[in-house]
């Protein structure tokens, strides 16, 4: 499994510069030394009305990461609620799955 890494700040500089520059995205890949995909996502992804802008694309890289769902860990006690939710109060998945999403979100 390959490890992903956010763009950083001084990437999303070098972006900015290198397209207004003119060049392509093959060239930026070269010189920036990420995936080409990770180029073109950066630019549709963060394209605002004056086009790309390193600050407005780190504030929504950064927004974007704030609201994406977290993975909870499945601790012992977690385990045990599933459990007793499914077995003593007979409660479906769906459910189970709705009254863990309404109590990741009141944390």
């Amino acid at each position: 499994m390959t490890h992903y890494k956010q763009l950083t700040y001084a990437q999303r500089c070098q972006i900015e510069a290198l397209k207004k520059s003119g060049l392509s995205q093959n060239k930026m890949v070269d010189i920036i030394g990420v995936n080409q995909s990770t180029i073109s996502r950066e630019l549709r992804r963060n394209r605002g009305l004056r086009g790309y802008r390193h600050k407005q694309a780190q504030r929504l890289a950064a927004e974007r990461r704030h609201s994406a769902n977290k993975a909870y860990k499945m601790t012992p006690e977690l385990v045990r609620l599933i459990e007793d939710k499914l077995c003593e109060e007979q409660w479906s998945p769906d459910q189970i799955s709705g009254w863990l999403k309404s109590r990741v979100k009141q944390r």
